[in-house]
């Protein structure tokens, strides 16, 4: 029986239902890290009073030393007044959630500024190495494993595959770090210093220049893993399906082998790629905190590090709502786009 496409009502209701898991999961990702923020030791009281204790020791200060600290009982319960933590975590987290409905992701430990604003301004950074990282993944990936598989076995097949899982097996803040070394510390062929929003130009071909010029050996570090897995995805599911009958049956009917290839066993082999799609939306916006931290790229994931370390919880939490709703709405993308490309797919 031949396969029909899915009804149009069939595929309205299962998207329907895959936006409406939306909330809850969010409601679950974030109900599990706020509960963590508050019990984690290190939080921004502590910080403060450690601080406070380090000044009071190098400026050699005296004074009455309440609860074993350089801050009075009343100070400290004003702080945890304005942190929120004079209520249970339940109650905060409930206010927090009322606040984020109304658009209000908090106000930032840290900056002193609402976090909405914090996190927009690291926005363009992330955006510009994701949709890079995404174009070169897709664009060469894509025909090099199609090449790959109809190459196997040959010297091109082989050669490449020494570098693509050379790349697949060194972590890619592995290899910032020896990039940095090597081409920046030593040749100095590449600056040191991490990309800002200052340096963040490209009106003129100058400013162009300069920014592919820092932008090469982290953009290099992006590609590497995502390279390395999509490469190899897309030749071994292209070569389970040349071997398959479909394809067999298509050739002894008088379907040239290159028509076959392209029109059949392509798209076909392209359905498990469309699934990692959804994963490369968030990293379009998140970036990799690794590599931004390695690089000192003033982007979105060195923003979220260091918000961890300075326990920064309202941007924590800030990152975290929009890293999830973004892998969650990319998982919806991922199959949508693999809906158009099978139309075997059921919405059941």
């Amino acid at each position: 029986m031949a396969c029909r496409p899915p009804r149009p009502t069939a595929m309205r209701d299962y998207f329907l239902r895959r936006l409406m898991l939306i909330p809850p999961t969010l409601f679950g990702i974030t109900l599990i890290v706020f509960f963590m923020t508050r019990i984690v030791p290190g939080g921004p009281i502590e910080r403060a009073i450690a601080e406070a204790r380090q000044a009071t020791t190098m400026t050699g200060g005296g004074g009455r030393v309440a609860s074993g600290t350089t801050l009075s009982d009343d100070q400290i319960q004003q702080m945890r007044e304005y942190y929120g933590f004079d209520k249970p975590w339940y109650v905060s987290y409930a206010h927090w959630v009322g606040n984020v409905a109304r658009g209000d992701l908090g106000r930032s430990y840290l900056y002193n500024e609402p976090v909405w604003f914090v996190i927009k301004s690291k926005f363009p950074i992330s955006i510009y190495f994701g949709l890079l990282t995404v174009f070169f993944t897709y664009a060469v990936c894509v025909p090099l494993g199609v090449l790959k598989a109809l190459k196997h076995r040959t010297w091109l097949d082989n050669y490449s595959s020494v570098l693509i899982f050379a790349g697949y097996a060194i972590p890619n803040y592995v290899l910032g770090s020896i990039l940095i070394l090597i081409f920046a510390a030593q040749l100095e062929w590449f600056p040191l210093s991490g990309l800002s929003a200052s340096q963040f130009r490209y009106d003129s071909f100058g400013g162009l220049l300069a920014l592919l010029h820092q932008t090469f050996l982290p953009l290099l570090c992006y590609l590497v893993g995502a390279f390395a897995f999509t490469t190899l995805l897309m030749k071994n599911t292209l070569m389970d399906h040349l071997a398959a009958d479909y394809m067999r049956t298509a050739v002894a009917k008088g379907v040239p082998f290159r028509d076959a290839v392209f029109k059949h066993g392509l798209r076909n082999s392209l359905i498990p790629v469309a699934t990692t799609f959804g994963q490369n939306i968030g990293l379009i916006l998140t970036g990799s905190f690794l590599i931004e931290v390695i690089f000192d790229i003033d982007g979105f994931g060195l923003l979220g590090f260091n918000s961890i370390v300075d326990r920064d919880y309202p941007v924590v939490m800030g990152i975290l709502l929009i890293s999830s709703l973004l892998l969650l709405v990319g998982n919806i993308l991922s199959d949508a786009l693999v809906a158009v490309i099978d139309p075997r797919i059921r919405f059941n």
